[in-house]
């Protein structure tokens, strides 16, 4: 069997393509991710999807259904996370996308999210000898955390942390260097809100922190490539130290430069200082030192669960 999952977030639309190996375990035949940014103005008073980032995400959705359809897949599902959710209109951006291919969107709870997301890591073999561990997913719409004990989870909080969002709050002008004084405000609501969530950073001191999501994928990229490496040459381990120093370069210069920056994707390049802030804020928060990082995520659970 196998099966195609397009992923519909706030910041990117993902797929994968998977089938299971002989061991029973998923394994990917095809990924691919595009930077749609359907979560523009999801912040405001009224959250909800503008014309251009409807007409964004369902460009997308069709331009990936196609590159899926060459593999036959027995099943293709779509998945809409924190900013389909959250939109007023929502519901039309669904029934577009339906009318459109022919294909409906589950809108997925954030107590789904979390629980895909801490399915999929389960199927990341680096990750196979851990039992108790947090993991932390950063969107652009929410932020999932999740505590897990045993390999099951423990506990879950969703929360409307994701780097567009705080983007559209905090920073008046992302194509100009980031204040100092920006970083700090966007920590402190980080910490109030993670203090308010009453997420519990209770496991035992040596359980590992995972941290999935555009953010750190692009974070291992640009780190690397710095000094010549690929995404799969380098480390992924990502200390406090590392991601303090990377926001400080590339807060200190404007867009232009910044979307100049070897394995920085465009798209991404005006809310990555946000994202960094958020997740540094995070691990002042936890006292994390060190977060290892995974490229499988809710595509990942989605895909597993399918095939199961």
């Amino acid at each position: 069997m196998t099966v195609a999952v397009i992923d519909i977030g706030s910041n990117s639309i993902k797929t994968l393509v998977a089938t299971r190996n002989p061991c029973h375990q998923p394994v990917s035949l095809f990924y691919k991710t595009l930077e749609a940014r359907i979560s523009a103005g999801i912040d405001g008073a009224n959250p909800s999807l503008t014309e251009e980032s409807m007409a964004r995400g369902l460009a997308a959705i069709r331009e990936l259904l196609t590159d899926t359809a060459r593999f036959s897949p027995d099943r293709t599902i779509l998945a809409a996370t924190s900013a389909v959710r959250d939109a007023a209109n929502g519901a039309d951006f669904q029934r577009r996308v339906r009318e459109a291919t022919g294909h409906d969107i589950r809108i997925l709870t954030g107590d789904e999210e979390a629980n895909y997301i801490g399915r999929g890591l389960a199927c990341d073999p680096a990750l196979s000898g851990l039992r108790d561990f947090y993991v932390f997913d950063l969107g652009g719409g929410s932020l999932e955390c999740l505590a897990f004990r045993e390999r099951r989870i423990a506990r879950q909080k969703s929360l409307q942390l994701g780097c567009v969002r705080l983007s559209e709050r905090f920073v008046a002008d992302t194509a100009q260097p980031i204040p100092e004084s920006v970083r700090d405000a966007i920590g402190e609501h980080v910490r109030a809100v993670l203090a308010a969530s009453g997420f519990a950073f209770d496991l035992p001191a040596s359980a590992a922190a995972i941290v999935t999501g555009g953010t750190t994928t692009t974070a291992r990229a640009v780190i690397g490539a710095a000094t010549g490496r690929t995404l799969d040459e380098t480390s992924p381990r990502l200390t406090l130290t590392d991601l303090r120093a990377l926001y400080g370069r590339i807060a200190s210069i404007d867009l232009a430069a910044r979307r100049k920056i070897p394995a920085m994707p465009p798209g991404r390049a005006d809310v990555f200082p946000t994202a960094l802030a958020t997740i540094i804020a995070l691990a002042e928060f936890a006292g994390i030192e060190a977060f290892e990082t995974s490229l499988y995520n809710l595509r990942w659970g989605i895909a597993d669960e399918a095939l199961a």
